[in-house]
């Protein structure tokens, strides 16, 4: 008689699924701050596992749009104005010396072009979604994509922990430290949550500044159809951040009740320190290990290179 092998179950145990929503639900609380989410996320999926991993990025997609638009029910647009007109020539310097160098080093590593021209687009804009939205138009390989983002989220993950310290030691104002990261940390998520430990005016500006940023998408993807002889199969645009225009219009504009407004950002705030518990719960530590040493130098280099000069130059004009 053939005896009956048992079926093992592929599913997560319903433990390990509790204590990972438990986990996040904590994120929700003032307790915890941006950069401990993010690092209990990576912890937490490091020793029980994500069992959520396979909706992960779909469902960050999400948060993190929410958050965003969220955020702008605290903002004033004649402010936004102001911030934006200030932020223009720090954001134009800082995209095509980006790009420039990165040529460079990436030629010197002898790093592919693809893989070269992602990292510095992911680096000079808005991380993930520029590499996104720029693959799209040059046909790059699922490997060159690979690559590119696991050195543009480990960076992420970095610039996230260590920021609020450089910028407590160097002593910047919420303005110079809001406007920092804004130029200087790939990702949206990471840039909102540096800023968001660091202080409200802070927070303000480094979501109002980025997001301006991410719309050079456009531009570059059009520049990169032409340098690669491409297609144009669908330029991928940010939409989300017209909500978020169109949250800033309405609370300028209409009479919304203050303790709607900042119920909404507090909410929003709680909203994107879950999120970044579910970036760190999703590293792709693969694709890391995948990115080869030539590739990280590049991303490396080009991330220490407007770290170091937009803080420079921000210190020396925004006294």
């Amino acid at each position: 008689m053939q005896q009956r092998v048992p079926i093992r179950n592929k599913t997560r145990p319903v433990h390990v699924k509790i204590i990972f929503v438990l986990a996040g639900l904590i994120c929700l609380t003032t307790f915890v701050s941006g950069p401990v989410a993010l690092i209990g996320g990576f912890l937490c999926s490091h020793f029980i596992g994500n069992p959520f991993r396979h909706y992960n990025n779909r469902i960050i997609n999400w948060l993190l749009k929410i958050a965003v638009v969220g955020l702008g029910f605290g903002m004033n647009i004649l402010e936004v104005t102001n911030l934006g007109r200030e932020g223009f020539s720090l954001t134009v310097i800082s995209i095509f010396s980006t790009l420039l160098i990165g040529f460079f080093i990436g030629k010197f590593l002898n790093v592919h072009k693809q893989i070269t021209h992602l990292i510095s687009s992911g680096t000079a804009i808005c991380g993930g979604s520029a590499i996104a939205a720029i693959s799209s138009v040059i046909n790059s390989s699922e490997k060159d994509i690979s690559v590119s983002l696991g050195v543009v989220f480990l960076l992420n993950a970095m610039a996230l922990v260590i920021f609020p310290p450089i910028g407590h030691l160097f002593d910047l104002t919420e303005y110079q430290f809001g406007l920092w990261t804004a130029i200087a940390i790939h990702d949206t998520s990471s840039v909102v949550g540096a800023s968001l430990a660091y202080g409200e005016e802070a927070l303000q500006i480094a979501t109002t500044v980025k997001l301006v940023r991410a719309l050079w998408i456009v531009p570059l993807s059009l520049v990169s159809i032409f340098i690669f002889r491409g297609k144009i199969r669908g330029i991928k645009i940010p939409w989300f951040i017209f909500l978020f225009i169109g949250a800033i219009l309405l609370n300028s504009y209409f009479p919304l009740p203050n303790h709607l407004t900042v119920s909404v950002t507090d909410i929003s705030k709680s909203v994107l320190t879950l999120t970044l518990f579910l970036i760190g719960a999703g590293l792709p530590i693969d694709k890391i290990r995948s990115a080869g040493w030539r590739s990280m130098l590049l991303g490396i280099s080009l991330w220490v290179f407007i770290s170091i000069s937009s803080l420079c130059l921000i210190i020396g004009v925004l006294k």
